[in-house]
């Protein structure tokens, strides 16, 4: 419930601003992106839209990217998130979807025709945050660590970094602890000895004391988090549609980046997320200074990032060998059409 508030809140707050915006694209948008508007509507989990993963959407909209490609653009709430937004593409729900790479890929084993479109999220970066006492890995021998699900990217990328530095199952003990604010608070009350935990959280525990052993990116350096999904035979029959979108996104990409519209970023993540505004710079300086890959350059689909996620899957027991190819998974021809995809 708590979700839908904040979305219903969200979206009444900037209906104003989107309509000013749109006013003045409009004015320099080209005659036949006004003249046939398309109808976009885009599936996204209640928890994704006060995340830093709505980030590429949310200023794609703000900045009126969306309205000078000729796209009458709609969120549509998809509760449960998952692979229920790959369901709201086969029910009418949406158009496109925004949905973990992971879920498009096991939906699409069980027979959806679903495909990546683009890049959202490339790579989040998840920190292991431990207690102030431990200096070093082995200092988490016989420790307890809070893990997200077992087979979840999040839990299969930690357990890298510690088989990388030395720690292998049975060195260690676990216990599922579901969402970062959660492991937060193990961490905190001392129940447990060290966390996996995203941003903020990872900012707000290391000003607590804790201490920052290191992060998922060292263990996993590509991977595709998110993506933009839709059902390969709607693409195929909305192909100016799709076209308009991945310009859009991919200019949306290209403001992030430019470190002229810092300030504007800056308020976009704290006006999604709650972030406080040290918070907000200090996760774009952990994405950006240095460049780490977190969110693709204009959109383009990493495909050695895919197979990062189907190998993720396969070493968590989700999928059995042999393990299935890359590009069953994506359509490139909208990428590449649009010039952003190699």
């Amino acid at each position: 419930m708590r979700h839908r508030e904040r979305f219903r809140v969200r979206r009444a707050l900037h209906s104003v601003t989107m309509g000013i915006v749109a006013a003045f694209v409009c004015l320099a948008a080209s005659p036949t992106a006004i003249a046939q508007p398309i109808h976009l509507r885009y599936g996204q989990a209640y928890s994704a839209q006060a995340s830093i993963f709505s980030l590429p959407i949310l200023l794609a909209e703000r900045q009126g990217y969306f309205v000078r490609e000729g796209l009458d653009f709609h969120t549509v709430p998809v509760p449960g998130g998952g692979t229920k937004l790959v369901d709201a593409l086969h029910d009418g729900t949406a158009d496109v979807s925004h949905v973990a790479t992971a879920f498009l890929i096991q939906a699409a084993l069980k027979g959806s025709d679903a495909v990546a479109l683009v890049t959202e999220f490339n790579n989040p970066i998840y920190s292991l945050i431990v207690k102030p006492e431990i200096k070093s890995y082995s200092d988490l021998k016989g420790k307890l660590i809070g893990m997200a699900a077992e087979t979840g990217s999040i839990s299969i990328s930690i357990r890298r970094l510690l088989a990388m530095n030395g720690l292998q199952r049975g060195d260690f003990q676990t216990r599922f602890v579901d969402g970062t604010p959660d492991r937060l608070a193990c961490l905190n009350r001392g129940d447990c000895d060290a966390v996996p935990l995203g941003q903020p959280h990872d900012f707000m525990a290391l000003r607590r004391g804790h201490r920052l052993l290191g992060r998922s990116i060292e263990a996993v350096p590509r991977f595709i988090y998110t993506v933009t999904a839709a059902r390969r035979s709607w693409a195929a029959s909305n192909k100016e549609a799709v076209m308009r979108y991945v310009r859009a996104l991919a200019a949306s990409f290209a403001f992030i980046r430019d470190p002229a519209n810092r300030e504007a970023v800056v308020r976009t993540i704290m006006d999604t997320t709650g972030f406080p505004e040290a918070n907000a710079r200090a996760t774009l300086e952990l994405y950006f200074e240095p460049e780490r890959q977190v969110l693709p350059m204009r959109g383009e689909i990493d495909m050695k990032g895919v197979e990062a996620v189907i190998g993720v899957l396969g070493e968590g027991g989700v999928l059995k060998a042999p393990l299935p190819a890359a590009e069953r998974f994506v359509d490139l021809q909208y990428l590449r059409a649009a010039a952003l995809q190699d």
